[in-house]
């Protein structure tokens, strides 16, 4: 299934995208996509759903404003560092073990929000990065176990003020968690959907120009890990997000440096898993 939820910031309307590409209102089903849907095998009980009640579902109104597939998570959790070659370009190694930081929630948007710069800042970067979401409660989780308590894959821009991350003291949340700083989506696609996470190729332009293209065949530590490595460190709850990392071309890297300007526009996208677009526009 490919999760979406559509309608005005914090009035967003659960639905779906359909195999045959029409979009609609789930409302009827009486659940968001939120940690207690998910807690409570709500993918399954969806899916049984559908079939009773899929043929009368109503369209969204055209042009419907996205939200994020996944109502507000209780975590963020980003993983730096992890493509060889963006190390490379930000003169760093790749860690030993994996980077861990947080976005704050209230960074959370939809995937086709307006970027906002922040105050203070003139060095905000962009980072395509795939994601996955937590489908039930996971803490000390073996490895060979992780893919058990994922529920699915979605489309992440990084946003990052290297300014606040990098040129002052103290920690990496502090550049990575200004408003709008987390679009996510256009759609959560399930587990089942995606034959391989392993290949799926990535983009990012910046007005037309390509910026960054991958696949994530080239990521340094996988999902199973990664999830396994995360939740000995802190129980991840249903509808949590962890982001895997960005791959090398982001303006940071570039010589001279590259960022974000008033009037850009930043596009991106993941085989499979959509597309989504944002205005940059000054801060307020």
């Amino acid at each position: 299934m490919k999760l979406i939820r559509k309608g005005e910031p914090s009035e967003e309307s659960p639905g779906l995208l359909l195999p045959d590409g029409r979009e609609v209102d789930i409302s009827s089903f009486g659940e968001d996509y939120d940690e207690v849907f998910f807690e409570t095998n709500g993918l399954d009980r969806l899916s049984e759903w559908l079939k009773e009640n899929g043929e009368d579902l109503p369209p969204f109104p055209e042009n419907e404003r996205y939200g994020s597939p996944v109502a507000r998570p209780s975590k963020i959790v980003c993983i730096g560092l992890n493509y060889d070659d963006h190390a490379r370009e930000s003169g760093m190694e790749i860690p030993p073990e994996p980077v861990i930081f947080f976005k704050a929630t209230s960074s959370f948007c939809g995937p086709n929000d307006n970027l906002i710069l922040p105050r203070g800042g003139d060095k905000t970067d962009w980072e395509v990065e795939l994601a996955f979401v937590i489908g039930k409660r996971a803490s000390y989780v073996n490895e060979s176990d992780a893919m058990d308590y994922l529920a699915g894959y979605a489309l992440h821009n990084d946003y990052s003020e290297r300014g606040f991350q990098l040129d002052r003291s103290g920690q990496w949340v502090k550049g990575k968690s200004c408003d709008t700083f987390a679009p996510f989506g256009p759609w959560l696609v399930t587990q089942d959907e995606i034959e391989d996470p392993n290949n799926l190729n990535m983009w990012l332009k910046v007005n037309g120009e390509t910026m960054q293209s991958s696949n994530s065949s080239n990521l340094h530590y996988k999902i199973p890990f990664l999830l396994s490595y995360v939740s000995q460190f802190m129980t991840l709850l249903p509808g949590d997000i962890i982001s895997t990392g960005t791959p090398p071309g982001v303006g940071m890297g570039m010589d001279p440096q590259v960022y974000l300007q008033a009037g850009d526009l930043v596009e991106l996208g993941i085989d499979q898993l959509g597309k989504s677009a944002q205005k940059v526009v000054p801060s307020v």
